[in-house]
């Protein structure tokens, strides 16, 4: 039961607190949308959260998946690290860490070589800017020890003929500390963050909710207020993270919150 209860907060992908991780099944890409379908911008329409036929906590995540990506700096319901005064030695450590990913990610270029291995597409029939292939082996062991090489998850957008490998994705336990993080990727170049305080409404009013109160963008974002609209709050989700996008040319654009275009 310990090793079961590391394994649920060490994985980006874990379920909510108490609760046990998805199941996320190794399927090839869906076909690109239509231009009809899709906007100019390439940002998924909004999620229609009254066809959610997930278990609960499935629910919880699919809802979050879809509204994270979206999110940019610090807000009631995204918890980003402060910015370290920059210094030589954290700019050795970082162009180091983008060198060993580079090495590390280069055969999952091929998307096929990731499904190889063990990487599992999280959400593939949900519309992304990026998906998330995950490895819950190497988020397990993100939780003992920091290997540059070996990702939680690597990053894909959606491409002609299948998926395009874009960058990567670091995690930690949503207990660690900043120093912690710190030690991993330089908070002087990179910003980890960590969604939090998600109410989600009782599931038989999910329907008819109001998701401009719950949800990631919503307006609730206290246990308290939760409680009065009955929803079900989270006070975090998932653990940190961070996006690190190697083939970029600059550091602001590596150690970026989204991909550029």
């Amino acid at each position: 039961m310990v090793v079961g209860a590391i394994f649920v907060v060490t994985v980006l992908l874990a379920a909510m607190p108490g609760h046990n991780a998805p199941s996320v099944q190794a399927v090839g890409p869906q076909e690109p949308q239509s231009s009809s379908q899709s906007s100019s911008s390439g940002a998924p329409p909004a999620m229609d959260h009254s066809q959610m036929d997930m278990g609960d906590d499935q629910e919880n995540e699919k809802a979050a998946v879809n509204e994270m990506n979206h999110m940019h700096g610090n807000s009631s319901h995204l918890h980003m690290t402060e910015m370290r005064k920059e210094n030589a030695a954290d700019l050795r450590r970082a162009d180091a860490i983008v060198t060993q990913l580079r090495a590390g990610m280069e055969k999952y270029k091929d998307y096929h070589a990731a499904l190889n291995d063990g990487y599992r597409i999280f959400l593939p029939n949900i519309a992304q800017p990026e998906y998330h292939f995950t490895s819950y082996k190497n988020g397990f062991m993100a939780a003992m020890r920091f290997d540059p090489s070996e990702p939680t998850s690597l990053l894909y957008r959606k491409a002609a003929d299948g998926y395009e490998l874009v960058g990567a994705m670091y995690t930690m336990p949503k207990r660690a500390s900043e120093d912690q993080l710190n030690e991993r990727v330089p908070l002087s170049v990179a910003m980890w963050h960590l969604h939090t305080n998600l109410c989600m409404p009782p599931k038989v009013q999910r329907q008819n909710a109001d998701w401009t109160k719950f949800g990631l963008h919503g307006s609730i974002a206290t246990q308290e207020a939760c409680d009065a609209a009955g929803g079900k709050f989270h006070p975090t989700i998932f653990g940190w993270m961070v996006h690190v996008y190697p083939y970029e040319s600059s550091p602001e654009k590596i150690f970026a919150m989204h991909h550029h275009d």
